[in-house]
């Protein structure tokens, strides 16, 4: 059986009242007495009416909701960072519409064409590892949708946008290792296009180069799916461990790199950390508890959610068009664990 949600005209029906009468009661109008308001509101109440946001779509030219795009909400980074968009929207009174690219593509194409036809208000988005070409998000931005580019941002000027200091927190990763004795250190990042790469790449190599290390441009590799499949870090791997001189440390600068990263030295008996060090940057609750304990860049996923839904609404809502557009960077953290300590195969 279909279900089909109660309305106004169910509820004047049941009470023999007339529709007008009834949607003049529930915005609680001084036309109506307070006995017929309490008559209608009480029965809506038993019923569990809710207005027609189609309906109220309509008359008001705005949804009350707000699409949220990332590459996969199981990822602890992303998951954070939509616990933080939810919070500021349920207080501002809007609905969240979630979808996830998968890390493809087409698949991020079609999802944010899905968003657009919900007619939300604006949209919440982070590129997938694939994206190089925005063409599709500069046609919904040039037609007047409302949008944040957070994490993975995107290079347009009129556009707010949320990311971390990914070149501060790499660099000072690499730095880590260093002080503790690691001289080979290698780089596994996300695809090379993407905004994240290019600062995390960035601030490790110039690491190397302050502590007077010679940067292997075989020390860097680049995942074109972010590690979402493990097979392709798996590969990356291999291929480091076969080199001419193996690598005694990994900076491995995504959530599922780091988990595969390990996935793959347990297989392969590398022992973290006397035969390889790693630093991942990951979100995960439990890296504490891992054995060994992970050491990680953790960034402030929630906060970068919080932010970027204060920053869409408040364009939302602007009675003018908005002309001035932030760029917010926050500071990550650096929790230094087992998996980068000194060993004594190590000086």
């Amino acid at each position: 059986m279909k279900f089909e949600a109660i309305t106004i005209k169910d509820i004047a029906k049941a009470l023999g009242l007339s529709t007008s009468t009834v949607s003049r009661a529930l915005r609680d109008s001084y036309e109506i007495s307070p006995e017929t308001k309490e008559r209608v509101i009480e029965y809506a109440k038993q019923n569990n009416y809710r207005p027609n946001p189609i309906a109220l779509s309509l008359k008001e030219k705005r949804s009350s909701s707000i699409g949220v795009l990332v590459c996969e909400i199981a990822n602890s980074f992303f998951s954070q960072a939509i616990n933080g968009i939810e919070s500021v929207a349920q207080e501002k009174g809007y609905n969240v519409i979630i979808a996830q690219s998968k890390e493809d593509f087409e698949k991020e194409v079609s999802s944010i064409q899905y968003l657009a036809s919900r007619s939300v208000d604006g949209i919440i988005f982070s590129v997938s590892a694939e994206t190089s070409d925005f063409s599709h998000i500069q046609q919904l931005y040039a037609r007047g949708m409302n949008m944040v580019s957070f994490d993975r941002v995107v290079d347009f000027p009129d556009i707010h946008k949320v990311s971390v200091d990914n070149y501060k927190a790499a660099y000072e990763a690499t730095a880590h290792f260093i002080k503790n004795g690691f001289t080979n250190i290698a780089c596994i990042a996300n695809a090379a296009f993407l905004s994240i790469t290019k600062e995390r790449v960035e601030g490790y190599t110039a690491a190397l180069k302050d502590h007077n290390i010679k940067l292997n441009p075989d020390n860097i590799f680049y995942c074109l799916h972010g590690g979402l499949n493990y097979e392709e870090v798996e590969q990356i791997m291999s291929k480091a461990m076969n080199g001419k001189k193996k690598p005694d440390a990994i900076l491995a600068c995504s959530d599922k790199i780091t988990t595969s990263v390990m996935r793959y030295c347990q297989q392969e008996k590398i022992d973290i950390p006397s035969k390889m060090g790693l630093v991942g940057f990951s979100n995960l609750d439990l890296t504490d508890l891992l054995a060994p304990s992970l050491t990680v860049v953790r960034q402030p996923a929630y906060e970068m959610g919080r932010i970027a839904a204060e920053l869409l609404i408040k364009q939302i809502e602007s009675k003018r068009p908005t002309t001035a557009f932030e760029d917010v960077v926050i500071a990550t953290e650096l929790h230094q664990r087992a998996s980068s300590e000194k060993t004594k195969t190590r000086p």
